[in-house]
């Protein structure tokens, strides 16, 4: 089976979800998270996605943490994958990093300011890996039709689109529930980024601001608004993680958040 079918194999119908760190800071949280998340989304019949970035390239200060070193984290993801049987992803920044991440995940993810950067979606497309292209916060979701065209184009069959909210002035993000029919039109499945929606970005430390408290708010209309997917970062204790601690969901408060979201997708079904 390739990701994408398994994506879409929920014995129950319900949403996948990819899930994880910001960044991979070590391999015993990893496959921490992992032993909790595994058992917890088989049981409510969620397909799942380990996600965690093997570097983080978009920081706001020189002195912010990027990774454990490429080859180690993305080690990591690898062992996740092996230990636990479920697919993993992570995002790349240049086109050179494509090929080196391929032989380690499953998805190759498409940073949102990146969405249209030709060379990278096609060297994406290229390693026969599924390609998960975030829209950029400054696109309308009508246009990220272009980017599945680039991937289709350079022979990218598994792919999938990522709302992460709109620039809404200079510190916020908002989320359009319409782009997420929009966005279906391309024939791909769309997932919600809800963590990263709730970013506050540009902030005068340096340090990326966030509102969690929102998380199951904009988790709820994005399932009830039809998304294919949903992606959250979650960690252990986001107050001492090493990147975007301020949005991220805490581990324990997953098991209550997905049991909610799975009765309002089970509910959706229901009428259809």
């Amino acid at each position: 089976m390739d990701t994408l079918s398994y994506l879409q194999s929920s014995p129950v119908g319900n949403f996948f979800l990819l899930a994880g760190p910001c960044v991979i800071e070590g391999e015993d949280m990893a496959l921490d998270i992992a032993s909790k998340v595994v058992p917890l989304c088989s049981r409510l019949g969620i397909p799942y996605v380990f996600k965690g970035s093997y570097r983080k390239a978009n920081r706001s200060r020189i002195d912010s943490f990027t990774g454990i070193g490429d080859e180690k984290a993305l080690k990591v993801l690898a062992k996740v994958s092996a230990e636990f049987g479920v697919p993993v992803v992570t995002d790349i920044h240049l086109p050179e990093e494509a090929e080196m991440a391929a032989e380690y995940v499953d998805i190759l993810q498409i940073p949102a300011f990146l969405c249209r950067q030709t060379d990278l979606l096609v060297a994406a497309a290229k390693t026969g890996k599924m390609v998960n292209i975030k829209k950029g916060q400054f696109l309308a979701p009508s246009s990220m039709r272009f980017a599945v065209d680039k991937v289709r184009a350079a022979g990218g069959t598994q792919i999938a689109l990522t709302e992460r909210g709109t620039t809404f002035g200079y510190g916020d993000l908002i989320v359009d529930m319409r782009g997420i029919p929009e966005m279906k039109q391309t024939g791909v499945p769309v997932i919600v980024d809800v963590t990263h929606s709730l970013q506050q970005p540009n902030t005068a430390g340096g340090v990326t601001g966030g509102r969690p408290e929102m998380i199951e708010t904009i988790a709820r209309a994005s399932v009830a608004a039809g998304c294919d997917g949903i992606f959250i970062e979650t960690h252990q204790n986001p107050a001492v993680a090493k990147s975007d601690g301020a949005n991220m969901l805490p581990l324990h408060q997953l098991p209550e958040l997905l049991e909610h979201l799975s009765a309002i997708r089970s509910t959706i079904n229901s009428f259809k």
